[in-house]
C-alpha cells in the first residue's frame, strides 16, 4: 500500500474502489492504493455467476456490493492519463451482464475522503441471488466451477488480501471455514486436481 495522498493526486486522479476479485487482479495501472471504508455498502455473496465462477446448470456465487452497512477495502487512484482507458476496461469487465450499477460514491482513506467508481449490485436483475441461508452460499461456492477457476479459490484469494490489508471480515472468515468443511466438487466430478 502506497502512503496517504497527496493534495495533487486527490485532484487529479480516477479513484476506483476495490472490494472483491478487484482488490486482487485490478488490471489496470494505478499510481497508489490505499486501504479504504465505504459507507452504506456491504460485501456479500449475492450474485449468481453462470460463466466465470460458474455454469447455468450449476452457478457459483461472485461478491456485491449491496445496500446497508459499510465495507473494507481498497481503493486506488489512478493516473488521469489513463482514467478514460480504466473506465473502459472496468465499463467492460464489471458491466458484461449488467448485475452490477456503476456509481461514484465517497470513500475514506488515511488521506482523506475521495469520490471513487464502484459498482454495487443491481437488485433487478435475474443474476442477484437476494437473501440465502450460509449453507446454500457454501454450498454453491464449493461446487462452483467456471471459466475463470473455482468459485472457493475466488473466496480464498479474497479472504487472503483482506489478511493482507489487516481488515478481519468476520462473516467471510465464517464461511471461508464452512466452504473449507466441505467436499471439493470438482475434484468429485473430475477425479483428479482442476488444471
Amino acid at each position: 500500500m502506497s502512503p496517504p495522498s497527496s493534495p495533487a493526486e486527490s485532484a487529479s486522479a480516477y479513484w476506483v474502489f476495490g472490494y472483491g476479485s478487484l482488490m486482487w487482479d485490478p488490471g489496470f495501472p494505478y499510481e497508489a492504493s490505499h486501504p479504504a471504508l465505504l459507507v452504506g455498502y456491504h460485501r456479500r455473496f449475492c450474485l449468481y455467476s453462470q460463466r466465470y465462477r460458474g455454469t447455468p446448470e450449476r452457478p457459483g456465487l461472485v461478491l456485491g456490493l449491496d445496500r446497508g452497512g459499510s465495507c473494507r477495502g481498497v481503493v486506488y487512484a489512478v493516473p488521469a492519463a489513463a482514467a478514460a482507458e480504466t473506465r473502459d476496461y472496468l465499463w467492460r469487465r464489471e458491466l458484461d451482464d449488467y448485475a452490477y450499477r456503476p456509481k461514484l460514491l465517497s470513500v475514506r482513506h488515511a488521506g482523506g475522503t475521495v469520490r471513487a467508481q464502484t459498482f454495487v449490485v443491481d437488485r433487478t436483475q435475474p443474476q442477484y441471488a437476494g437473501w440465502l441461508d450460509d449453507d446454500t452460499v457454501a454450498g454453491l461456492i464449493a461446487a462452483g466451477v467456471g471459466q475463470r477457476g473455482r468459485n472457493r479459490d475466488y473466496l480464498e484469494n479474497t479472504l487472503q488480501h483482506l489478511r493482507t490489508l489487516g481488515i478481519h471480515d468476520r462473516g467471510l472468515e465464517r464461511l471461508g471455514a464452512r466452504v473449507r468443511a466441505l467436499p471439493d466438487a470438482a475434484l468429485a466430478r473430475s477425479g483428479s486436481p482442476p488444471g
